[in-house]
C-alpha cells in the first residue's frame, strides 16, 4: 500500500512563485524516477518535470529556466519550485513516482490525487 500526497497548491498572481510538494508513504523499499503532470481544463496531461533517483532532471521546454524538480530521499519526498509564474500555468498538478512496496515483485507506477494551481493576470 503505497499513497502520493501533494501539497502547496494555490492562488497566486502572474510572476509570482509557488512550491509545490508530494509524500510518499507505506511499506516503500525503493522509489526510482519521481515527475509531476500538471492537466488544464480541455487538455492532455502533460509531462512537467522529473527526477531520477540519482538527481538527474528533465523539463518540459514551457518551464526551462522556471521551474526547479528536487527530492529528498531521506523522506520520501519530491518538490517542484516554480517561480516567474504565467497564467498558462494553471492546472491541477500530479505527482507520479515508480515505487517498489513490500508486497510487489517489481516497481510500479503510482498517482497523487492532485493539487490545483491557479495563476491570475
Amino acid at each position: 500500500q503505497v499513497q502520493l500526497v501533494e501539497s502547496g497548491g494555490g492562488l497566486v498572481q502572474a510572476g509570482g512563485s509557488l512550491r509545490l510538494s508530494c509524500a510518499a508513504s507505506g511499506r516503500i523499499l525503493g522509489i526510482n524516477t519521481m515527475r509531476w503532470y500538471r492537466q488544464a481544463p480541455g487538455k492532455q496531461r502533460e509531462l512537467v518535470a522529473a527526477i531520477t533517483s540519482g538527481g538527474i532532471t528533465n523539463y518540459a521546454d514551457s518551464v526551462k529556466g522556471r521551474f526547479t524538480i528536487s527530492r529528498d530521499n531521506a523522506k520520501n519526498t519530491v518538490y517542484l519550485q516554480m517561480n516567474s509564474l504565467k497564467p498558462e500555468d494553471t492546472a491541477v498538478h500530479y505527482c507520479n513516482a515508480d515505487v517498489r512496496d513490500r508486497s510487489a515483485l517489481r516497481y510500479l507506477g503510482y498517482w497523487g490525487r492532485g493539487t490545483q494551481v491557479t495563476v491570475s493576470s
